[in-house]
Parts: C-alpha cells; structure tokens; sequence
C-alpha cells in the first residue's frame, strides 16, 4: 500500500502532470456538459458519450498544445500536422474507450452516468500516456 501512495505522490509533485489534470478538467467540463444536453435532447448514450467526447478533443488540443505540453510542440509545417495527426489518433482512442465503457455500461442496465465516471478514469489515463510518450515527446518530432 505505501508503495502506490510513494508512486502517487511522486506523480502529484509533477508539475506537467498537474497542468495535464488542469487541461483535463477544462476539457472534461466542455465533454460533460455536452454530453447531458445531447442527454436531454433524447440522444442515446453512446452517441452522447461520443459527441462530448468529440468536443472535449477539441479543447484538450487548445489547452494540451498551449499550457501543458508547449516544449514539445512541433514547428508549423509537416512536423505538426504530424503531430496533431497523432493527437488525433490518442484521442480517437480514448473516444472508443469511452464510447465502449458507456454503451457496454447502458446496455448492462448501469446509469450511463456513472459509467461516464469509469469511463473519465479509464480514458484520462490512456491519453496522458499516449500524449506524455509519443505524441509531445520532444525526440518523437520529425
């Protein structure tokens, strides 16, 4: 048990890592809001899930590219479209893990929104990853 609370507490005095958390949080805002009015417009839960997603995307990349991951954003130019390309596509993976945790979740008879919760843990963690090692990672650029 003290060994995952060192490992949290290591992760926590990491400033890049708490700007990430803060751009999640922004990005989360925009997704959720999206997703219960897509809710309350009658939209099924996957779709809704999808489209806040989609806009939380949107946001993440303004916030992500701007206040978190500045030192390792590409030049104009083919390093980065590159770069937004592989954005994309670590979005684009958090999106299907999202859509997939919230379908699987509404199908299965548990409230999309609390599924929705599972789904932010789950996918919060997979971007961070794919963003941190490979998509802003200075060596990675062309």
């Amino acid at each position: 048990m003290i060994r995952p609370l060192a490992a949290l507490a290591l992760r926590l005095s990491d400033i890049r890592f708490l700007r990430y958390f803060g751009a999640s949080v922004g990005a989360l805002a925009v997704d959720v809001s999206a997703f219960f009015a897509a809710l309350a417009l009658g939209i099924a839960a996957g779709p809704a899930s999808a489209l806040g997603y989609s806009l939380g995307i949107l946001a993440h990349w303004l916030i992500s590219s701007r206040a978190v991951f500045h030192d390792g954003v590409a030049a104009v130019g083919r390093q980065r479209m590159v770069q937004k390309t592989l954005f994309v596509v670590s979005a684009l993976a958090g999106l299907a893990l999202t859509t997939l945790i919230v379908t699987a979740a509404d199908h299965a008879g548990i409230d999309p929104r609390l599924a929705k919760l599972a789904a932010i843990a789950a996918s919060f963690t997979l971007t961070y990853i794919l963003r941190a090692q490979i998509v802003f990672r200075p060596s990675a650029r062309p």
